[in-house]
């Protein structure tokens, strides 16, 4: 059997990718080397586009409230927790927004992308832990075949809406591009 949690892990490999290429670019800037603006613009929309409003979108609209249905509270336990770090990363994310703002100005603004870049990375690393070595085993045991097919449906229905027919693809050929030229080998 197929689980739909099996897509969300896909997708943690290809955002684990992008972090490790968004802390090299980081790592760059911090030696004073030079990262092209658009490649850091670029970066933070696709956290934006592809790891929050894609992947966190399905855990939250759809995984979530199945496993609610099922029994799993959400006002503590593991998908309370899960929406925090989510939220938390929204915070990150705003303020490697911010820093790009501030890069067009002011040195301040490449040391707050440093530092929103290193966090973010650490909590979503943290985060992808959790998942898929404590919720997702929980969830496949907890939601029957016929759920699992429907959040796989829905899944799909959720990224061709919220991103486009293809984009998805072209994500993680960008991902794997930045991360040939940024990660450290």
């Amino acid at each position: 059997m197929k689980y739909a949690t099996d897509d969300l892990r896909h997708e943690h490999e290809v955002i684990l990718v992008l972090l490790e290429a968004l802390e090299g670019a980081a790592k760059r800037m911090d030696k004073d080397k030079e990262v092209p603006r658009g490649d850091l613009e670029e970066m933070v929309d696709t956290i934006k586009v592809f790891a929050d409003k894609c992947h966190h979108g399905k855990e939250e609209d759809l995984l979530f409230p199945a496993l609610q249905k099922a029994g799993m509270p959400t006002e503590a336990g593991p998908i309370a927790v899960m929406l925090h770090d989510h939220e938390m990363g929204r915070m990150y994310v705003k303020g490697l927004s911010n820093a790009l703002v501030d890069m067009k100005t002011s040195k301040a603004g490449n040391a707050s992308f440093i530092e929103n870049a290193k966090g973010y990375a650490q909590l979503l690393r943290n985060h992808i832990g959790k998942e898929n070595n404590i919720l997702f085993p929980m969830s496949e045991k907890m939601l029957p075949e016929a759920e699992q097919k429907r959040l796989l449906e829905e899944f799909a229905k959720l990224e061709k809406e919220r991103i486009g027919e293809g984009v998805h693809e072209k994500l993680h050929k960008q991902v794997h591009d930045w991360h040939k030229k940024y990660a450290e080998v």
